[in-house]
């Protein structure tokens, strides 16, 4: 199979499991299949107390599912990619390098008890979206026999990871409930967010009440002879855009309508999300109701920094503070942290010591209060 026509199955399998995440493993399965992975998951990691809620997950050998069962509950709290993934824009690909040094890494406790046990080497990991508290991420592993991250799975990663932004941002917006394709009007009707089933040149075909209510209010979007526009020029335009690119399916849509930004004339913003309907087996969706897209909008989420951000942005803290930091406030004092870090007491007092000075405080209880107030927490 040529390398387009096996990027536009993938990518069809991504956006299917936008409408019934039953379809989420294989989707994984067939992204780590295109780009060279043994396993690969999406998930969310809470910034302050790394608790990891598992969204989808795919990964080979059978022992697999063990490991990601241990994941959630021990070690994705000792991940040493945490807390300095966040600081990465969303869809950039980051490997291990980026964020910590081979070395420091090979000898940290998540390295030897876990990536170790099941050959896995190597990997690259994405932000799907960020928020104050926590951030979503696509992650693909390499097993020992793969080799290390090479150019060719780079490339294939970057290619894909827009694609499973823009499901998993229509999944979260249909809440993950499963939605026949060819019914998905029926489906969506009750949505609280916006959805409108357009044709390439933005004529409506179908609008749930929550979209209606939005053209009534006559402040983000407007209707004009049948065709969906925004009150902005060049928000028209892009929607006009996506929507034509979208008649040419999957792959043609790129990067394109994935989180489009929309301001109101009252100077709110929203966010809109396109899913194309003419490919995989959305197919049918756009063949009943003659479509060629689906269109999502809802609010925007104000845009706050996450609290590790807040922290290191404040206090001018280095990465290696940054982790050494968050591991003290999560697993305790230096003999406990240190052999977590894969680094000796002295470096971790040594580190501590500035960040102390940086802080202008005394004590690791200050610190806990400290990360606490930057996260509204108790």
């Amino acid at each position: 199979m040529r390398e387009a026509e096996e990027l536009s199955q993938v990518i069809g399998d991504v956006y299917d499991a936008s409408l019934d995440p039953a379809l989420w493993q294989d989707a994984i399965k067939s992204v780590c299949g295109y780009i060279g992975a043994a396993s690969g998951s999406l998930h969310s990691q809470d910034s302050i107390s790394r608790a990891t809620d598992a969204l989808f997950w795919w990964g080979d050998p059978s022992s697999a599912p063990h490991y990601f069962k241990t994941y959630l509950e021990t070690y994705g709290k000792i991940n040493p990619i945490f807390p300095s993934v966040i600081f990465f824009d969303v869809e950039r690909p980051v490997a291990v390098p980026d964020v910590i040094s081979c070395e420091e890494f090979v000898r940290t406790r998540f390295f030897r008890e876990w990536l170790a046990p099941q050959s896995l080497t190597d990997g690259l990991f994405s932000n799907l979206e960020k928020g104050a508290t926590s951030c979503a991420l696509f992650t693909a592993m390499r097993h020992t026999a793969q080799g290390e991250v090479d150019d060719r799975m780079r490339r294939r990663f970057e290619l894909i990871t827009p694609h499973i932004r823009r499901s998993m941002l229509i999944g979260k917006v249909i809440d993950l409930h499963r939605v026949e394709a060819a019914t998905l009007a029926d489906s969506l009707d009750e949505l609280a967010s916006g959805m409108f089933i357009v044709e390439s040149t933005g004529r409506i075909i179908h609008a749930n009440a929550s979209a209606h209510r939005l053209i009534a209010e006559a402040d983000v979007l407007r209707a004009t002879n049948g065709r969906i526009a925004a009150f902005d020029l060049e928000g028209s335009r892009k929607l006009l855009d996506v929507f034509m690119a979208a008649q040419s399916g999957d792959v043609a849509l790129g990067k394109s309508g994935i989180a489009l930004p929309l301001t109101a004339r009252s100077g709110e913003r929203y966010v809109a999300h396109v899913l194309p309907l003419t490919s995989g087996k959305r197919r049918k969706a756009g063949v009943s109701y003659s479509a060629t897209a689906a269109m999502f909008i809802r609010k925007a989420a104000l845009d706050l920094p996450s609290p590790p951000e807040a922290v290191a942005s404040q206090f001018n803290l280095t990465p290696a503070e940054l982790r050494v930091l968050f591991a003290i406030v999560q697993i305790g004092g230096v003999p406990e942290v240190a052999p977590v870090l894969g680094i000796s007491d002295q470096t971790v007092k040594s580190h501590l010591h500035r960040i102390y000075e940086k802080t202008a405080t005394k004590r690791q209880a200050d610190l806990v209060k400290l990360v606490a107030s930057y996260s509204g927490r108790p």
